[in-house]
């Protein structure tokens, strides 16, 4: 069909923000706001969240009025980070004026991938991966769609950032592997209570992103550490903007089934 108009007064929140697939993302959003919408950028590095703010804001055609671009550095596997970005989140939805949410949980990390299963054995070390991979994606989204609400007419989508490790076992990631996964299932059971909120867990491939550097590595199996040399040697990463097209497509689309899991080489 023709391609869609611009999306009319969105909120829309992308976290991991600063670089990698975040950054791609939030530059191929950015021009899908229509008039009267807000682009919240969520990620660690205020330098590096300012320098994208600005090169979206002066790249905004909407008319007379610009995009309005904010940004909240905060470290959300922290409790002071996840609360400095849910203050601004409910701050930010207050406003009734915006008629769609489109929140994208894309902050993550791998964890100690150098480390086997029998090597992990740390409560502070566990915690703290499983702080920032899943329970802050989890508080972000309650807290945005509790504060946004059901608004008659309005649209709310969250999207998940995934992975094939969602789905599978790999040597050397059980944090990673395992993160992913819980992720994955909290989101299924959203999709299931709450049938008039999109949900989409979207697994981007291997990017060719500094996640993607640490992979081949750091990892501490040689066989997957191979893997992700040979991916690279070949040229078989993806470029993050690709990836991040795909995903768009998607949600302009709008036709995959809530909760779903949707694989890059699916598409």
């Amino acid at each position: 069909g023709s391609a869609p108009g611009r999306w009319a007064a969105t909120a829309c929140v992308v976290t991991g923000a600063s670089r990698g697939f975040g950054r791609s993302l939030a530059r191929l959003l950015a021009p899908q706001l229509g008039p009267g919408s807000v682009l919240l950028l969520l990620a660690r590095s205020a330098e590096a969240l300012a320098e994208l703010a600005a090169e979206l804001r002066s790249g905004s055609t909407g008319g007379d009025t610009e995009l309005r671009v904010q940004c909240v550095a905060a470290d959300l596997g922290c409790q002071e980070g996840l609360r400095r970005a849910s203050a601004a989140l409910r701050e930010l939805l207050r406003d009734a004026s915006l008629c769609r949410l489109l929140l994208v949980n894309n902050a993550g990390s791998l964890g100690d991938i150098s480390k086997s299963f029998l090597d992990l054995s740390d409560l502070e070390e566990i915690n703290a991966y499983f702080s920032l991979n899943i329970t802050s994606a989890l508080c972000l989204t309650s807290t945005a769609l509790r504060a946004f609400g059901a608004r008659p007419g309005c649209s709310r989508t969250v999207v998940n950032i995934s992975s094939l490790c969602a789905l599978q076992p790999f040597p050397s990631w059980a944090l990673y592997c395992s993160g992913k996964a819980a992720r994955e299932m909290l989101f299924r059971v959203l999709a299931l209570e709450e049938p008039g909120i999109r949900v989409l867990s979207y697994a981007p491939g291997p990017l060719d992103t500094d996640m993607q550097l640490l992979a081949r590595t750091k990892t501490g199996d040689p066989g997957m550490r191979q893997h992700f040399q040979r991916l690279q040697e070949k040229g078989q990463l993806i470029e993050c903007s690709v990836s991040a097209q795909k995903l768009l497509r998607l949600l302009q689309e709008d036709s995959f089934p809530s909760g779903a899991h949707v694989d890059f080489y699916d598409i």
